[in-house]
């Protein structure tokens, strides 16, 4: 197996390790993830480039890299809903999206070809990853909030968050980029099913 192979790879193996960080509570568990969500997607950004770089690109790389993208962010995706930080209907929109595109690959495959992900299925991942790493710098700075400030002296004893109502403010920020990523989401789908419809059966 070649180095871009192996990224490919590894980004997949960091995923567990990512959605434990995410999901499991304990001091800057957020800046945890974020480090090894960044990890991830620096795989990402190596593996193509390298392949391209010597020549290294293989069927397995061309099917494979757009699934551990699809497995990164969908995990994301999937545990900021659980933790209140995603609305669900962007899920849907985005797992929609890549079921579909993984049945023309699928449909592809069993007539012997390899459908690469194109620059608009590239657009989309960076959207999602941005998307994702500021709703992390958000909630790091809230945990950093909480740390350092736990409460704050007021009429109602409501702490420093609640006072200036960062959570939602940072939620409200936080949905708007996600909200950008899908509508890219959707588009590089829409492209990706019109120039390969020839693997769509209508039997």
């Amino acid at each position: 197996m070649n180095l871009p192979n192996k990224l490919t790879l590894l980004r997949i193996i960091l995923v567990p390790f990512f959605v434990a960080a995410m999901l499991i509570p304990f001091p800057l568990h957020y800046l945890v993830a974020l480090a090894f969500f960044g990890a991830a997607s620096l795989t990402d950004l190596f593996d193509g480039k390298i392949a391209r770089k010597r020549n290294l690109v293989t069927n397995f790389g061309k099917f494979s890299d757009p699934l551990a993208d699809k497995i990164l962010v969908s995990a994301a995706l999937l545990c900021m809903v659980q933790l209140g930080l995603c609305d669900c209907v962007i899920v849907i929109i985005v797992l929609f999206r890549e079921f579909a595109v993984m049945s023309v690959r699928l449909s592809a495959a069993s007539e012997g070809k390899v459908v690469a992900a194109n620059i608009w299925g590239k657009i989309k991942t960076v959207t999602q990853i941005a998307a994702i790493i500021i709703i992390f710098v958000l909630q790091i700075v809230l945990e950093v909030i909480n740390i350092a400030f736990p409460t704050i002296p007021t009429e109602y004893s409501i702490g420093l968050i609640a006072a200036y109502n960062l959570d939602f403010i940072f939620y409200l920020i936080g949905e708007i980029a996600l909200w950008i990523s899908t509508v890219f989401c959707m588009i590089s789908g829409v492209i990706y099913l019109r120039d390969n419809k020839e693997f769509i059966s209508m039997k």
